[in-house]
């Protein structure tokens, strides 16, 4: 059993399919990336498993048990950090209070995170050090920071990224990359949505394309850097 899977999935917006059955699974312990051009899916794909889009059609299973169409309260109870694309720091709060903010209505699990567990973390060094500053103040890396601590202090056993290096300074993108890796390695699955196809190839273990809503690809980022037509075809990119 997988810790999540994904079985012929269909959602979109209105009328609009985005996703037209993507069928996708997560081992426990994993970091598997998701990659395709923009407007794909990729991000929806997110959004339905955390319930901020309610699928149409398919299966959603976490831990064997189904979470199709469950509200993000519930999804967070039982253990899904989601860090979203434009991050959604509360500007008006302290780095502080945002991560007091991630105490409520999260998991009760091994991986929780306290705030002062937050502070003693090298990576977070930067939050440390402007702990009381709002979240307005913060550049986009430390508020990409913010927003990926908040899901820990939250308990996240499964944390999903969308787009976590997108518009940061290429010495940010490593720190964002290594802390990632630091949380595998302590045992967070990792499902991550990343435009940077290295970034993303670099901390998979396994990898995915979504081509006009549907998986069309699954291999090793190894098997993958040797596979020049599907690059060409579904990426448009060389590695």
């Amino acid at each position: 059993m997988s810790l999540l899977e994904l079985a012929d999935v269909h959602a979109g917006y209105g009328e609009t399919e985005v996703l037209s059955g993507v069928t996708m699974d997560v081992e426990e312990g994993e970091v598997v990336t998701l990659v395709g051009r923009n407007g794909v899916g990729k991000t929806t794909t997110l959004r339905s498993i955390v319930g901020v889009v309610e699928p149409t059609g398919g299966e959603i299973r976490f831990r064997g048990e189904e979470i199709t169409g469950s509200s993000s309260e519930t999804v967070a109870r039982d253990g899904i950090g989601f860090v979203p694309e434009e991050r959604r720091v509360f500007p008006g709060l302290t780095v502080t209070e945002n991560l007091k903010m991630g105490r409520f209505g999260g998991a009760d699990t091994a991986h929780r995170r306290s705030v002062e567990d937050i502070w003693e973390l090298d990576a977070f060094e930067n939050l440390r050090e402007r702990k009381d500053s709002r979240g307005t103040d913060l550049s986009g890396g430390e508020q990409q920071m913010l927003a990926i601590a908040r899901a820990l202090v939250a308990g996240a056993d499964l944390l999903l990224l969308d787009e976590p290096t997108e518009g940061l300074a290429p010495i940010i993108v490593e720190r964002v990359a290594d802390l990632v890796r630091e949380l595998n390695e302590e045992g967070i699955t990792v499902l991550l949505v990343e435009q940077n196809v290295a970034v993303a190839s670099a901390l998979a273990d396994r990898v995915y394309i979504l081509d006009k809503g549907s998986i069309v690809y699954e291999g090793t980022p190894e098997e993958l850097d040797a596979d020049e037509d599907v690059r060409d075809r579904h990426l448009g990119i060389s590695m």
